[in-house]
């Protein structure tokens, strides 16, 4: 989950002043955010999807049903069929803003960097498509529920570099703003995050709720709950505890306020998601909780790519002066 920034300076590169041609950065930045709330809803619509179990209320891809690109009356319970392919109709409004965001940085001629991540945004959410056919297919066995969730963590991630990025100015070089162990204890929160979203996903995997009702529990990871928990919970910790190292060594560096209040918010939404998997761990697994805690988690995993990019920054002279943390 890194940058993927270019140090070159385009000959085309874009000032922040009136005079540039195509949409403002204003405009690019609302509607990398609508991106951004979007790949994360689109995650919390297929939870909904799950504890109802409508995951084969479209029992076939790339129709609804056999023959029918809609649902069909008496083929599955409506409500079952309305949910899933509405879930589905969902996709093509994320496609319809990631399309707008990519215009918009193109015809504001935007460095290399950005248009990569307009341009990954785009096939990413293809492959999603793609991926969660292949899930109804294979009747949402537990693996193939979980690869179809754990690209949408990534593409939250990089949604939210894409937002950050979209505010420097392309004709200044990157400065790396964090000093070289704070960098490292991002890339090891980053890390830490992915290897807790895994661990979410076997643990979803080994839980009740398979996506649909006449699935019941085929197909599901054979492994004991409590300790597919306990482990998810210790994997939360280590991340955590690497955040947490990354906040002290802000502060002892004097690092920006924005950064240090980024940190903060993320520790938060981490604290706040805590709360929901112990519940969830307590009285059973509630329906409700399971919507949340996805939300949860598209929330905590853009904050760590918000703290990530403030580590690397296009900065004026005076920003550099200001914002560069000590060694």
């Amino acid at each position: 989950m890194g940058d993927v920034t270019d140090t070159a300076t385009p000959a085309n590169a874009t000032d922040h002043s009136p005079a540039h041609r195509g949409p403002s950065v204003r405009l690019q930045r609302i509607l990398a955010m609508l991106l951004l709330i979007a790949q994360g809803s689109i995650t919390v619509t297929g939870s909904i999807v799950r504890v109802t179990g409508s995951g084969l209320g479209c029992d076939t891809w790339p129709n609804c049903h056999e023959g029918s690109l809609v649902p069909v009356q008496g083929a599955a319970p409506a409500l079952h069929q309305a949910i899933e392919f509405g879930n589905r109709l969902l996709t093509f409004v994320l496609a319809g803003i990631a399309i707008a965001v990519f215009i918009a940085v193109l015809r504001a001629r935007r460095r290399r960097e950005i248009i990569v991540y307009s341009v990954v945004s785009g096939l990413g959410i293809v492959l999603q498509a793609v991926i969660g056919g292949v899930s109804v297919l294979l009747d949402l066995k537990w693996w193939a529920v979980a690869i179809h969730f754990l690209p949408s963590m990534v593409l939250v991630w990089i949604a939210a570099l894409l937002y950050m990025r979209l505010a420097e100015p392309d004709h200044l070089a990157p400065v790396r703003v964090f000093a070289p162990v704070i960098r490292t204890l991002t890339v090891v929160a980053a890390v830490s995050l992915s290897v807790v979203l895994i661990t979410g996903t076997m643990t979803t995997g080994a839980g009740v709720h398979s996506g649909d009702a006449g699935v019941g529990m085929e197909g599901r990871l054979e492994v004991d709950i409590a300790l597919m928990a306990y482990i998810h919970a210790a994997t939360m910790y280590v991340y955590l505890a690497a955040t947490l190292a990354v906040m002290w060594l802000l502060y002892r560096g004097m690092a920006n306020r924005d950064a240090k209040n980024t940190g903060w918010i993320l520790v938060v939404m981490i604290g706040v998601q805590w709360v929901i998997g112990v519940i969830q761990f307590n009285m059973g697994i509630p329906r409700w909780t399971i919507p949340a805690h996805i939300a949860m988690s598209s929330v905590v995993v853009a904050f760590s790519a918000f703290l990530y990019a403030h580590g690397l920054r296009r900065l004026t002279p005076g920003q550099k002066n200001a914002t560069v943390t000590a060694e």
